[in-house]
């Protein structure tokens, strides 16, 4: 799909930061709303305490346990990583949604990149594999995500020339202390049935002439399959729906969909060449696993 001025908003307002939803709007526009009934509610009800404490008690260990870590390990993170990936196996299983994987995390050093279809990529993602996310640095303020991202090593960037160098040297380091990189390309959201196109900015930072010859690219297609009788877009978080009303949704659900995770093989920086061929081959590759595994007649064009 080819993204043009008509399919994309206007960025958002500052006063909005705190709850700001993606910036992709497609003309086919958005599912109908989705009323939540008396069961619902309760099946909310049920399943937001245990999440919380699931997630902020995770919280809590690791930052304890971070306190020892950092100061004998530095960058290098040999326990609170597996926390990490603990609560976001518990975190998908209270809200009902199963997660199944294809083909294996790779173990070679390097980042891995996927496409974007909502909040829930943070637990998916983290699920079956030990990785660090590479995002934009407001998110760094929202109450909750922000708190969260800070404390497992997210890595913060602002897209302006002026940090660039310092963003470069930050990446080559996490790099070299082993960590495994995530982030996604498109740069924002989608509804979860198509892939925007890759933007190829982040994968300069890969052809450093020390390490290109020693990292690779993963690309993985993060495939969700709405609920029986729900819109295929369901789990997709896009265009006006801000991420309260999300949320609830998702949490409200009496029985939920899955996702699945297809790890496509590693491509060696060395072999692509250049960022432009890098981010081209990744989105193929991603955009043929979504073709792949969606229901028949769901992915858009």
């Amino acid at each position: 799909m080819t993204t043009t001025p008509e399919n994309r908003r206007a960025p958002e307002p500052a006063s909005r930061a705190a709850d700001a939803p993606p910036s992709w709007v497609f003309n086919e526009g958005e599912p109908a709303p989705v009323r939540i009934g008396p069961l619902g509610w309760l099946v909310a009800a049920l399943r937001l305490p245990v999440l919380v404490v699931v997630v902020f008690g995770g919280l809590l260990i690791h930052l304890t346990i971070r306190l020892f870590e950092r100061p004998l390990f530095g960058l290098r993170r040999p326990v609170t990583p597996f926390i990490t990936q603990g609560v976001c196996k518990g975190a998908l299983a209270i809200l009902g949604i199963r997660l199944k994987t294809q083909g294996r995390p790779m173990r070679r050093r390097g980042a891995v990149v996927a496409n974007h279809a909502s909040w829930l990529d943070i637990f998916v993602m983290n699920a079956p594999q030990r990785i660090y996310f590479v995002a934009k640095d407001e998110i760094a303020n929202w109450p909750g995500i922000g708190w969260l991202a800070r404390a497992t090593g997210t890595i913060f960037i602002r897209r302006s020339a002026r940090d660039a160098r310092a963003q470069k040297l930050t990446f080559e380091a996490r790099l070299r202390a082993g960590h495994h990189l995530c982030f996604f390309p498109e740069g924002t959201s989608s509804d979860g049935i198509r892939v925007l196109p890759f933007k190829p900015t982040l994968f300069a930072a890969f052809f450093t002439e020390e390490l290109a010859g020693l990292l690779s690219i993963q690309p993985v297609s993060v495939i969700y399959v709405a609920p029986k009788g729900r819109d295929s877009r369901f789990y997709g978080w896009w265009g006006d729906l801000g991420f309260a009303a999300h949320f609830l949704r998702v949490l409200a659900q009496p029985r939920q969909g899955h996702v699945e995770l297809v790890f496509h093989p590693p491509v060696p920086i060395a072999e692509a060449g250049n960022r432009k061929t890098l981010a081209r081959i990744c989105e193929a590759q991603v955009r043929d696993g979504l073709a792949a595994h969606l229901p028949e007649g769901v992915m858009a064009d």
